[in-house]
């Protein structure tokens, strides 16, 4: 028996070429708060909601280990999901779209609360960003 049970993804930490590019990918474009700076590192923490995503610099204690940057030959992962709300695609995609950001269009995926509609992007990195709204509620049974 495990003594431990998952709860959320708490954190998840992305090897970056240009640090000033991914915060302000990441703060002006989605949202996420700068909540913790380590220079010693090259380590940004930014809040997204209930979980955080750290960024660290290719050059830094921590990114110099990985290697290259994330590029055609690699990459650091193939994506993760950030769950928004409200979700409406078209103006998501607007959005994103005059930011300057790559997206695709909006499918049904499944994910931790179940099966709705997610769009992907992409950040200064090339890393696959998916925006996942809220799950329909199931409808209620019809009377007759």
């Amino acid at each position: 028996m495990r003594p431990f049970a998952i709860k959320r993804i708490d954190h998840l930490v992305l090897r970056v070429s240009d640090l000033p590019r991914s915060i302000a990918f990441y703060v002006d474009v989605l949202g996420c708060t700068v909540s913790r700076v380590r220079e010693d590192l090259g380590m940004v923490h930014l809040a997204t909601g209930t979980a955080m995503i750290d960024l660290v610099t290719l050059d830094g204690v921590l990114g110099q280990p990985g290697g290259a940057a994330p590029g055609a030959e690699g990459r650091n992962l193939h994506h993760f999901c950030l769950r928004i709300e409200p979700f409406d695609e078209q103006a998501l995609t607007a959005y994103l779209r005059a930011a300057g950001v790559q997206v695709e269009p909006a499918e049904k995926r499944y994910g931790a609360e179940g099966e709705g509609l997610s769009v992907y992007c992409f950040d200064p990195d090339g890393n696959q960003v998916e925006l996942k709204g809220p799950i329909p509620s199931p409808e209620a049974p019809k009377r007759q």
